[in-house]
């Protein structure tokens, strides 16, 4: 009894610690969810595009730093000996005169302490590179959202993946719990000596397959929720429960025109394309701009002499500069960015042709969806009363379980018809929602 006693206390520790490291359940909704992904410790995806505009900036901000003045201090101290001779100096003294020039100058020290600032007074070239560096900027804030964006779609997506996984989790027990009621039901029109033991065989294989594909769907409930946790960027060993269903909501019927006039004006992946394309505009203007002359304004002030004997000094004025010849160096610069430029141009037409097939898509796909819910549902309903009038037929003795069975399949295949076209709406909507940059009216 002692020894029994210790045991128990010895293990009272471990199952502590065994609680305490276990996860707790993550209850999510699919609010809670696209938070989540936002966070400054969530979506990779979203840290990797902050980190691109942080770079951007830096890049804006050294174009900008051409435009600006360059101060510099400089103090220096030097101690040397002069060879006249090194010099090109000789002097060569007749003789008779009684003394000669020392070829070597005593060693002596000079101090400098000077000031000097350099600004670019006229250079079209640098002004458009901060410029074209000012449009990248802006484009880098476009694609951050644009990501925001994406990463919320991605997440509603998963989630709504997730979401269905668990509905048919949900409807694959109800099918068992069905499949259960009508074994006893047949095991007792047996036991009544009204029912055969082919009819329960029968109910028990309609049981058994039945529990197959819970199993199968509790399968795809778990792949889809570690799915949903990696896209989240948390820990993938959390426990998961959603906490929204899978709902109808009617949705509003939509001109394809008005649709695609917002698409346009809310899209923040074509107005960073957009961005891109002025920068490349700049950039282009800048390389064409080297060809002008520039102007360079330029002065220092110091003091220079020995440590004892100090005299000011200064030097001012205008440097101008006036490109010649580079070796061919600037045209094929300006051939180059040129091209970059019609790339721009390409891929922001493309990208408006694209914009536009999304939103046609997601609006037929939206209206087809909205007709699918209907018939589902309908179908449900009839496949419902059609259990419920062959489970009465079978317990008054009419009819055989082969009815009832056949009532059952049609009833689980309507089920399934429910949770895809409930899917597919939900999916439409994000679809529609994306096409238009509006994921975020979604997902709140």
């Amino acid at each position: 009894m002692r020894s029994s006693y210790f045991a128990v206390l010895f293990c009272l520790p471990v199952v502590a610690q065994q609680l305490e490291t276990r996860p707790a359940v993550l209850q999510l909704s699919l609010k809670k969810a696209v938070e989540i992904a936002l966070s400054p410790e969530g979506s990779t995806r979203l840290q990797l595009a902050q980190e691109s505009l942080k770079q951007t900036e830096a890049r804006k901000d050294e174009a900008r730093s051409s435009l600006l003045p360059d101060f510099e201090g400089q103090i220096s101290e030097k101690n040397m000996d002069e060879n006249l001779r090194a010099l090109g100096l000789r002097f060569v003294i007749p003789a008779g005169f009684g003394f000669s020039i020392p070829t070597f100058v005593q060693p002596f020290s000079i101090l400098d302490v000077r000031a000097s600032v350099n600004q670019n007074v006229f250079d079209f070239s640098s002004i458009r590179r901060f410029q074209s560096a000012k449009a990248t900027v802006g484009a880098a804030r476009s694609d951050l959202n644009d990501t925001r964006d994406r990463v919320m779609d991605q997440v509603a997506r998963s989630y709504l993946t997730a979401l269905r996984a668990q509905t048919t989790v949900e409807t694959a027990k109800a099918n068992v719990q069905l499949s259960e009621a009508l074994v006893k039901l047949a095991q007792s029109q047996k036991n009544a000596g009204t029912g055969t033991g082919i009819e329960v065989t029968r109910a028990k294989v309609q049981l058994a397959n039945d529990e197959q594909n819970l199993l199968v769907a509790e399968t795809d409930q778990t792949r889809s929720n570690l799915q949903l946790l990696k896209v989240l960027g948390v820990r993938i060993d959390n426990a998961v429960e959603l906490t929204d269903r899978m709902e109808y909501t009617p949705s509003d019927t939509l001109d394809a025109e008005h649709a695609l006039k917002a698409a346009l004006d809310k899209r923040p992946d074509l107005k960073a394309q957009q961005a891109r394309e002025v920068s490349a505009q700049f950039s282009y203007s800048s390389v064409k701009f080297e060809r002008l002359p520039s102007v360079v304004g330029f002065a220092d002030y110091g003091s220079i002499g020995s440590t004892s004997s100090l005299l000011p000094t200064r030097e001012f004025g205008l440097s101008l500069r006036v490109p010649i010849f580079d070796g061919g160096r600037r045209d094929a610069e300006r051939a180059e960015s040129a091209s970059q430029l019609r790339q721009e141009r390409i891929k922001t037409a493309d990208l408006r042709d694209q914009i536009e097939l999304d939103v046609r898509t997601a609006i037929v796909s939206l209206k087809s969806a909205d007709a699918q819910v209907k018939t589902a549902r309908e179908g449900l309903q009839l496949a419902e009363e059609e259990v419920s009038h062959a489970r009465r037929r079978y317990e008054a003795g009419i009819t055989n379980s082969i009815e009832v069975t056949d009532a059952q399949t049609r009833l689980d295949r309507a089920r399934e018809n429910v949770i895809s076209a409930l899917y597919n709406h939900n999916l439409a909507r994000i679809d529609l929602a994306s096409a238009m940059g509006r994921i975020e009216t979604v997902v709140q």
